[in-house]
């Protein structure tokens, strides 16, 4: 089941690399982490690749995010909640939701930048 999901992850991951606003890095650190319990062999070739493993690496070094990210995870967090304002959401929706976009904002913007 944890090597299967590593797979649709890394799908994820990719597809994530290619479409703006689909976080591909969250999701090739996960693939890694279940790779990591089912497939060492397969953890191993995704830290190797030249392509998915750097922000990978970085993560597991040192908790690192790209500045680039960083702002644009941000940015897009900031317009939802703009469109969601916009669109007439009702406070007991509006109000969870700011206050988890808040937190994860928060918590990328402490990451060091990689």
């Amino acid at each position: 089941m944890m090597f299967a999901l590593g797979w649709l992850c890394v799908g994820i991951g990719v597809a994530g690399i290619i479409l703006p606003g689909l976080p591909g890095t969250v999701f090739l650190i996960l693939a890694a982490w279940l790779f990591s319990r089912s497939s060492p062999r397969f953890e191993a070739w995704l830290l190797a690749h030249p392509r998915l493993g750097p922000s990978v690496v970085r993560w597991r070094e040192r908790g690192a995010v790209p500045r680039w990210a960083q702002l644009v995870a941000t940015g897009s967090m900031a317009l939802s909640f703009g469109l969601m304002v916009y669109t007439g959401v009702p406070p007991a929706g509006l109000i969870p939701a700011g206050l988890v976009m808040l937190a994860c904002a928060a918590y990328l913007l402490t990451r060091p930048p990689a």
